[in-house]
């Protein structure tokens, strides 16, 4: 007899520990759908059309224009009106006796300004321009243009306006434009002597030497203020 007791002999080896199952490989994400493709832009409409330009109109029959006209016959050469502005083109020789109608007959009586317009290949070369104001007649205004040459020059209207006094002085020294019966036209912002009319089309865009700062005890003919002008200094 084995000396093995029973229930011992009956008892088998346990089974090995089973191994773990290996993991499921983790699912891939599902490729996104393919985009559509967008659908073509509408087309934008066609822009709308430029506004047509103002253009300038014959203003021949306004009502100062036409009391001027008949006031001073012949002082009216060309009339027109752009943008609500009526500008008036006079003859020369009868400005003074258009202005005056203008201040005393249509109560134009405050000079705003007055100009020069360099035409330098036109005869004559300039205009001269006044910009006139009326308050009684609820502040219009009017434009007058006069064509003049640097020879025989512009009426003077200082015995009209007064603020013309300046006001043409400034345009003799630059421009070059006599006002007979100016009484005291001499250059107001250079001095007597300057050479030239800085403000012409033909003046030296660089200008002049004058010869204030680099010859402080000379001063070149119109090149700086004469020897008697009490503004001329010298540099020391």
């Amino acid at each position: 007899m084995s000396d093995v007791p029973p229930n011992d002999a009956a008892k088998k080896p346990a089974p090995p520990p089973a191994e773990p199952a290996a993991p499921k490989p983790a699912a891939s994400p599902a490729e996104p759908a393919a985009a559509k493709p967008a659908a073509a832009a509408a087309p934008k409409p066609a822009a709308a059309p430029a506004p047509k330009a103002p253009a300038p109109t014959d203003a021949s029959a306004h009502p100062v224009v036409a009391a001027l006209a008949a006031a001073v016959p012949g002082s009216v050469t060309k009339a027109t009106e752009f943008v609500g502005e009526v500008t008036v083109e006079i003859e020369r020789d009868q400005l003074l006796e258009a202005c005056r109608h203008l201040r005393d007959g249509e109560r134009f009586d405050y000079l705003v300004d007055l100009f020069s317009v360099d035409w330098k290949d036109r005869s004559p070369r300039f205009d001269v321009v006044y910009l006139l104001h009326s308050f009684p007649r609820k502040n219009e205004r009017i434009r007058l243009k006069v064509k003049v040459d640097d020879t025989a020059g512009c009426p003077s209207v200082t015995g009209i306006w007064e603020t013309a006094n300046w006001m043409e002085r400034e345009v003799w020294d630059l421009m070059g434009i006599p006002f007979p019966g100016h009484p005291d036209l001499r250059r107001i912002l250079t001095w007597d002597g300057f050479q030239g009319h800085p403000l012409r089309k033909d003046f030296p865009v660089e200008g002049i030497d004058t010869g204030a700062a680099i010859y402080p005890d000379r001063f070149p003919e119109g090149g700086g203020p004469s020897p008697g002008d009490k503004n001329r200094k010298v540099i020391g």
